[in-house]
């Protein structure tokens, strides 16, 4: 057994990725990828040709399986559902890179919630990832013909439901250095001046932390809102926020005295916030303790 830990942890850090992706949860992905080490333990070395398709094919599998699973739990979550937050590197290995693939940002994880599991495997493994289509096949059970009409319809689905924000990360950075500030400073008028007029906000405290049970839409709305939530802040023991690397892009992230408090991830456009992703739910939070590099 001590043989194949070498085999599996040269594409650990894939396997995490691909599960995480397809789930939206830190901590289902570190047990997904527990659950493929055993399957891969247990495994006849004889029957795998290729180790990694194996492992994939493996860990999607067990990432559907949960993903069914999780949706049902869903249906009883209490107010808006966000995925959970990961801090990552801002400027990733080289190396790390090509084996990440893509980065996924919050905004497009809440996209792939509304794809069906199987649109969503797919959409991760083949435009994420750019697996094959007779790899992706052989990871679902389904034919290749099957795998490119549900590439097809989730490559629309996401097209039309992703928004547009800017590519670039200084420009984000930027912006997101201005609401930072106004936040901490309870300013309302910093944070409108940062904010679009349609902003949208949507916090996730799952019944665990106070937040909106609904999204806050427009500016002024918002700007209230996090002003009152900055000054309640005042009050936790040893809080501290500052800038972070959230799921590839720069975002918010804070801490107090109890251990990780809240994510925030921006969708940023021509200069302003046009989305807020605010994740208070403690359960959420354990991507703000390891990284991407814990699983």
């Amino acid at each position: 057994m001590s043989a194949r830990l070498p085999a599996f942890d040269a594409h650990r850090r894939l396997l995490f990725t691909v599960a995480y992706q397809m789930l939206g949860s830190v901590a289902d992905a570190e047990d997904t990828v527990q659950d493929a080490w055993l399957r891969w333990s247990a495994a006849d070395r004889d029957d795998v040709a290729d180790p990694r398709a194996w492992l994939v094919r493996t860990t999607t599998r067990l990432a559907l399986d949960r993903l069914t699973s999780a949706r049902a739990r869903r249906e009883t979550y209490v107010g808006p559902w966000l995925p959970e937050p990961l801090l990552t590197d801002e400027v990733p290995d080289p190396a790390d890179e090509a084996v990440l693939g893509e980065q996924v940002s919050l905004a497009l994880l809440v996209v792939l919630e509304s794809l069906s599991p199987a649109e969503r495997a797919v959409f991760v493994l083949r435009e994420v990832f750019g697996l094959p289509a007779g790899e992706v096949a052989a990871a679902l059970g389904r034919s290749e013909a099957a795998v490119r009409q549900l590439a097809h319809r989730a490559r629309e689905h996401v097209a039309a439901r992703r928004p547009r924000f800017d590519a670039d990360r200084r420009a984000h950075r930027e912006v997101t250095q201005r609401f930072l500030a106004a936040c901490v400073g309870g300013d309302v008028g910093a944070l409108l001046a940062a904010l679009a007029p349609d902003a949208v906000l949507v916090t996730d405290g799952g019944g665990r932390s106070k937040a909106a049970l609904r999204p806050i839409t427009g500016a002024d709305k918002i700007a209230r809102f996090l002003a009152a939530v900055s000054s309640e802040g005042a009050s936790v023991p040893g809080l501290r926020m500052e800038l972070a690397t959230v799921n590839g892009l720069p975002g918010v992230a804070a801490w107090s005295d109890a251990g990780p408090f809240v994510a925030v991830s921006l969708g940023v456009a021509d200069g302003l916030v046009h989305q807020v992703l605010v994740v208070l739910n403690p359960d959420k939070l354990s991507g703000l303790r390891a990284g991407v590099g814990s699983a």
